[in-house]
């Protein structure tokens, strides 16, 4: 066992770059901005290269500290742990150099001030999570997470839309984590501690409760269907680098909870694996589907984090089948492949929102159907966000296709099996197609319209990509995008570590097959880049000394085209989202032409979510209103509230 010292000292750095500049630098917005941002990277770095440490080693880490006396804060970093720490670490990095430039508004120095106080505290408490070691540090770390998140989330909160964005998350955050509450009450009833070790001798009926209490509870902060309604709400209200963070490791948190309660309940029943599987293939289909029909560049994005989430689901759950099966072949690829797609997510996830955030910055926009031709001025943006939207299609030679593929190989592993996990597998497989397929739609979409063509709008023709700490951070994940998937075979490894580390009861399993696996998806994405490269060459070689000319392509009749003759994003997308029609309602505004000579008329569509529908009239609705019949508690006397304490006193005491 070994102190977690570096991992102390990261946590300490991160939570006080976010402090004190707020307290002593905040009348100086360039200097507070590059402490904050400068120190929060220092330590997230020394933080990665103590996690990135521990897993490559197999050390764990263990600390303590007495909280009021009463209750014992502990920490336990293993294999797992680490794994998730890697990719909160790398993209909070990152997210911290990129917003030394986003937040430039000087007018706004106070708040940028309060802003970076809870960026730090929310990755300090993504760390903590991650690593807490009880039900206290756990319940204390993740309230604190929520919490932060919330403020960041309505930072503009002049804008009505983006109050209800953060009192909706805030909503779920807080029902989500009564479910993680009532599953570690029905624990503390069996086994009277704050540990998570008794945990596995509860009888049968109580862990099918707890597991399914937690997946819930933890869902909700995934954004598991139909838990995810706050997602695309708050992603597209906060700042780009903070839904970069939120999509790409906040919400990771959530799947580290599941995983975390399915290994210390040591509940290997196919039920669990059942539930998790059915779950991923619901989110990730729908996820996409809903993506399709967005408008918003970032809430199409949340809605990929749902269907990336999905896909994470059905490697976790592939795996939880094939250890109740007894086929640890299988249970290490799906396993393996979920965790591996949890860091490929966060890092081609983090680097389509600070693509996104770019071209907000420069054009004060979202709408997708107002944009075009950027990436003649946005070379840097284009590129990266291009390479970004081929990474979430699972396209080799970049890092989604490795995950993805491992998760497909654990798949047919499950053929030869009873008649449910082969019929599970099989569906498996095909959601993974179908998802595939409609990702590539999707950003062919949002690449073709918002980066091809030409400028729908005056405010995507003047433009420009100032700004290296913004360009630099989307350059190096795409470069991990590539890195990852030409070189997989260190990274699968982690996954598989982590992947071991949940000591699921099949003994040690050889990876060298698996190694040798990740070997030949290598070569093959070399040998693509060898024939793309040679065929640049054999260009260039061929066209030497000739000269090259540009014109117009034919027009089909139409001597001089019109930026309306483009496809729009609504075009694009609509006969596959009419496919989905009873899943995906479209309500359409199109006042019909009438007349001789007809008025100016508009179209606008709007794909409804069918679970925000009902979610909302079961959960977000009642909480609401019971919230304002005790609008009379918060009335402004003192001396009132003073005996609301006192009064909770008194009770308390009859309780302890």
């Amino acid at each position: 066992m070994l102190a977690m010292n570096h991992f102390s000292l990261a946590v300490f750095i991160i939570i006080g770059s976010g402090v004190l500049p707020l307290l002593f630098l905040w009348r100086r917005f360039a200097v507070m901005k590059a402490v904050a941002s400068f120190g929060i990277s220092v330590g997230c770095l020394i933080g990665l290269i103590d996690a990135i440490a521990k897993i490559a080693h197999g050390a764990t880490g263990n600390a303590s500290a007495s909280y009021l006396h009463a209750f014992t804060l502990s920490l336990r970093m293993d294999g797992l742990s680490a794994f998730f720490l890697i990719a909160i670490f790398i993209v909070s990095l990152l997210a911290a150099v990129y917003s030394y430039q986003y937040m430039d508004n000087a007018r706004k120095t106070v708040r940028v001030a309060v802003h970076y106080l809870f960026f730090g505290l929310l990755v300090a408490s993504m760390a903590l999570v991650v690593t807490a070691a009880n039900m206290i540090t756990f319940m204390l770390c993740w309230e604190i997470m929520s919490l932060s998140s919330f403020f960041l989330v309505v930072y503009n909160y002049e804008s009505e839309g983006n109050r209800k964005a953060g009192y909706l998350y805030f909503i779920f955050s807080q029902v989500g984590a009564m479910f993680i509450l009532a599953a570690f009450g029905v624990i503390y009833s069996h086994t009277a501690s704050f540990g998570f070790g008794g945990a596995a001798a509860l009888p049968e009926r109580a862990k099918i409760l707890v597991f399914v209490l937690a997946f819930i509870g933890f869902g909700s902060k995934a954004g598991v269907f139909p838990f995810h309604v706050w997602l695309p709400h708050a992603h597209p209200a906060a700042p780009s680098h903070i839904s970069a963070l939120m999509s790409g490791v906040m919400i990771k948190c959530g799947l580290y909870g599941i995983l975390r309660v399915y290994a210390f309940l040591d509940w290997h029943a196919p039920l669990s694996g059942y539930i998790v599987l059915v779950a991923g293939m619901v989110s990730g289909i729908l996820g996409v589907v809903y993506a399709l029909g967005q408008h918003d560049i970032k809430r199409l994005l949340a809605y990929h984090s749902v269907e990336n989430i999905g896909i994470i689901l059905i490697g976790i759950g592939l795996g939880m089948i094939g250890v109740s099966a007894g086929n640890p072949v299988m249970a290490l690829l799906g396993f393996g492949g979920g965790l591996l797609h949890v860091l490929n997510h966060a890092i081609f996830k983090s680097l389509l929102f600070m693509g996104a955030g770019m071209v907000l910055h420069k054009t004060g926009t979202r709408t997708i159907d107002v944009l075009g031709g950027l990436i003649k001025k946005m070379r840097i943006t284009g590129t990266t966000f291009l390479i970004g939207s081929l990474a979430i299609c699972g396209l080799p030679p970049f890092n989604g296709f490795v995950s993805e593929f491992l998760i497909y190989i654990g798949g047919f592993r499950g053929a030869a099996m009873s008649q449910t996990d082969f019929a599970l597998s099989l569906l498996a497989i095909v959601s993974l197609a179908v998802i595939g397929g409609l990702a590539l739609a999707c950003f062919t979409k949002v690449v073709g319209v918002v980066f091809q063509g030409e400028p729908r709008s005056p405010a995507a023709e003047e433009v420009d990509e100032k700004g290296i700490s913004m360009t630099v951070p989307m350059v190096i994940l795409a470069g991990a995008c590539l890195v990852i998937g030409i070189f997989p075979g260190v990274f699968a490894g982690m996954a598989l570590k982590a992947a071991e580390s949940l000591q699921l009861g099949y003994g040690r399993v050889p990876l060298a097959p698996f190694m040798q696996l990740t070997g030949n998806i290598t070569r093959v994405a070399l040998l693509f880049f060898m024939v793309f490269f040679l065929i640049l060459v054999l260009r260039a070689f061929l066209y030497r000394g000739k000269s090259v000319t540009a014109s117009g392509t034919w027009g089909c009749g139409f001597t001089q085209p019109t930026l309306r003759m483009q496809y729009t994003g609504s075009s694009y997308a609509g006969s596959i989202i009419a496919f989905f029609g009873p899943l995906a309602p479209v309500e359409e505004d199109h006042p019909p032409i009438e007349g001789l000579f007809p008025a100016k008329t508009h179209y606008h569509s709007q794909v409804h979510d069918i679970a925000e529908r009902h979610m909302g009239r079961v959960i977000v609705h009642p909480i609401l209103a019971a919230f304002d019949k005790l609008r009379w508690l918060q009335h402004g006397d003192i001396h009132l509230y003073i005996g609301y304490i006192l009064l909770a006193i008194v009770v308390l005491l009859f309780f302890v």
